[in-house]
């Protein structure tokens, strides 16, 4: 690597520093403050989507093991089962967050990135609770390209063991990119290219997608098309109220998230939040 190329990566890594503590000082206030002015209403059922489990060099996606397993016991005393994602796709795209029956509560996990916590600390967990989950990987990460100086990613023969344990696999892009920012080719390229890894690398033939980010403004109409055409069925997203036409909410936790928090995300009262929008 020449001088100006260390010196640019360089520069980069500082403004994705300031903008990661930008991002949490944000988090921490809105999630707090709308915990506690939000109103008592019931929980509903959700899909969650989550990221690393005890990797704090990820910032605000990362929590620890302990505060997983204390969401996961709060939600069964609360009365909810647990179901795969797709189970509650229908619900979601028809409804702004899933099944208001309180007889009925359900509860999806999803993870992103495919960071290799979630084969090492995450699997083992939830295996021991009989809870279905979904891993959305990245399957540049997964060849070893594009990392960003990460380490931690699964490779295709981790990924293959979550798998035959029954974890579900979809897809995540091919490099992690902000959507809006890419051209129509190659929108194409990161959907197209990303479900043939799987079905290569895997035997999958996935039609779910998770939006990289996942915001209302990471994913134009043009990719909403270009999805469908490659064979996704399902794209997720964050905002319940402010996903892309279309597409799937789901309901980000965030290491902020205590039990309080939590148990207004369950209820609702960040359906209208995005960590940047």
């Amino acid at each position: 690597m020449s001088f100006v190329e260390r010196a640019r990566k360089s520069v980069r890594w500082r403004a994705d520093a300031a903008r990661d503590k930008v991002a949490e000082a944000r988090a921490l206030s809105e999630r707090t403050v709308i915990s506690r002015t939000a109103g008592r209403t019931a929980p509903t059922s959700r899909i969650l989507c989550y990221h690393t489990v005890g990797m704090p060099e990820m910032g605000i996606n990362d929590i620890t093991l302990r505060r997983l397993e204390q969401q996961l016991a709060h939600a069964r005393n609360v009365g909810y089962r647990f179901v795969p994602a797709m189970e509650l796709v229908d619900d979601a795209v028809a409804g702004p967050s899933g099944s208001n029956d309180p007889a009925d509560l359900r509860l999806a996990l999803t993870f992103d990135d495919g960071f290799r916590s979630i084969l090492t600390t995450v699997a083992p967990l939830l295996k021991s609770l009989d809870i279905p989950w979904t891993a959305f990987v990245v399957s540049g990460f997964a060849d070893g390209r594009g990392r960003n100086g990460y380490d931690d990613f699964l490779d295709w023969r981790e990924i293959e063991k979550l798998a035959d344990d029954g974890v579900t696999i979809a897809s995540h892009s091919v490099t992690h990119p902000n959507f809006s920012t890419l051209s129509p080719g190659e929108i194409v390229a990161e959907l197209a290219e990303s479900r043939e890894a799987l079905r290569l690398n895997l035997g999958i033939d996935s039609t779910e997608f998770a939006i990289p980010f996942g915001q209302s403004g990471n994913w134009p109409a043009e990719a909403q098309a270009a999805a469908a055409q490659a064979g996704y069925r399902t794209v997720y997203a964050q905002s319940v109220e402010r996903r892309p036409a279309g597409t799937v909410a789901r309901t980000f936790v965030t290491k902020f998230d205590d039990e309080r928090i939590f148990r207004a995300a369950l209820a609702g009262a960040f359906d209208r939040w995005e960590e940047w929008f």
